[in-house]
């Protein structure tokens, strides 16, 4: 029979952005008691973001994305186990069964697994140079088998794979990407959007396939590389090296496992707390009730796991707090930044602050008369009053922020 090594008041499952979070705006909100984190990765939580941009284009090391150095974590007292797994939750005990069958009893316990990425249903995944992007180990493999006038092709049209792409061809390789939908960004943007930076690919020599379906990978003589890819119609693209990005899959399995509610997600209250009032979760693995939109999401972004992380730690130190933050979002490609502030989902008009074709503008999303989404390309300025206008639920004329000359700070 297994006995508790250790109890913690509070043990924290998971190496990112939220995990590391949660610790640290415990110490910060005065929180006193023990507090562990437990990662399966090598390495201290590091911002993944940066992983499809500056890591992948080789402009920073490890050390520059680590969250907090190691000396932080001893001065506030935060224990860390790395490259180890958890493999079971007993909540009914309040343990957590660690890999080597070690117990580990908590008070309180933070889930912030968050997510892996998504295979493709289809035959040859398992062949060498066929990688996806989600860890630090993910971009050196990739980056492992880059030199220029290689082939790579790219499975996914959403943000990492168009950076990974923007990455790629800065690298000299030749770069083809393949997107089921019949644009690029289709479930998150506007069309006018999509068509942007459909074109600012082309032009830096990305060859964009749409209404692509893959049907396999194929394989080199030797049965072990990969060599192509195979679309439902049968076009084949040759490939030195394939990366897949179509999408993430919440780390559910150790929720469903101890009986915990899941739905595209581990589901929580406004508080970040599971149906157990000692279990919380944060950040990409947690389906959580929107206060600002008054909907449940899972959303996979920074600003949302530092949300979860400190509405959590002011819930544990004893100031109730709930969610209501705005969801907002940024991507990096040829260094043009799109800043994107709300979402668009839902949303009735699509208005237009200055033009495509100058290579920066904005696009506003509109319910009725109030903002509820922005995209802003190179428009930092236009991103910080659309932050405003949405959270500040203003009412609009489409015209108004049509119309350049007037200031989008007149109109909050």
């Amino acid at each position: 029979m297994h006995t508790a090594v250790e109890s913690w008041d509070v043990v924290i499952v998971g190496g990112g952005q939220a995990a590391a979070e949660t610790a640290f705006s415990l110490r910060q909100q005065g929180f006193p008691g023990q507090v562990l984190l437990i990662s399966d990765e090598s390495v201290l939580p590091y911002q993944r973001p940066p992983l499809s941009k500056q890591y992948l284009r080789g402009e920073v090391e490890l050390d520059v994305l680590q969250l907090r150095s190691v000396h932080s974590y001893e001065q506030a007292n935060i224990a860390v186990m790395l490259n180890t797994r958890v493999e079971q939750l007993r909540p009914a005990a309040k343990e957590v069964v660690l890999q080597d069958g070690r117990l580990v009893r908590y008070g309180k316990l933070v889930l912030a697994t968050g997510g892996r990425a998504r295979q493709l249903g289809v035959p040859g995944m398992h062949l060498q140079g066929v990688e996806v992007l989600r860890t630090v180990a993910d971009v050196q493999a990739i980056r492992s088998r880059w030199s220029p006038g290689r082939s790579l092709v790219i499975v996914g049209g959403g943000y990492v794979g168009l950076e990974v792409a923007a990455a790629a061809v800065a690298s000299g390789l030749k770069v083809t990407l393949l997107e089921q939908e019949s644009r690029v960004l289709g479930r998150v943007t506007a069309p006018v959007i999509s068509s942007f930076y459909q074109a600012l690919h082309a032009r830096h020599g990305v060859a964009l396939v749409t209404g692509a379906q893959v049907d396999a990978l194929i394989p080199a003589d030797n049965g072990l590389e990969v060599r192509g890819v195979r679309l439902l119609d049968a076009r084949t693209f040759p490939a030195d090296q394939v990366i897949v990005g179509v999408g993430l899959v919440a780390n559910v399995e150790l929720a469903q496992l101890a009986g915990l509610a899941t739905n595209n997600g581990i589901e929580v209250d406004e508080s970040c707390r599971t149906a157990d009032p000692d279990i919380y979760a944060a950040g990409d693995c947690a389906n959580f009730p929107c206060g600002f939109f008054q909907r449940r999401m899972r959303l996979e972004s920074v600003p949302n796991a530092n949300e979860h992380a400190r509405c959590i730690a002011a819930n544990l130190c004893g100031t109730p707090r709930k969610l209501d933050a705005m969801p907002w979002f940024w991507s990096d490609q040829y260094g043009l930044k799109l800043q994107m502030a709300g979402l668009s989902s839902g949303h009735e008009h699509l208005v237009l602050r200055g033009d495509p074709e100058q290579g920066h503008f904005s696009a506003f999303y509109l319910l009725g008369s109030s903002v509820i989404g922005a995209d802003c390309i190179a428009r930092p300025a236009d991103f910080i009053q659309a932050r405003r206008l949405i959270m500040g639920r203003v009412s609009v004329s489409a015209e108004a922020l049509a119309d350049e000359a007037i200031a989008l700070r007149s109109l909050v």
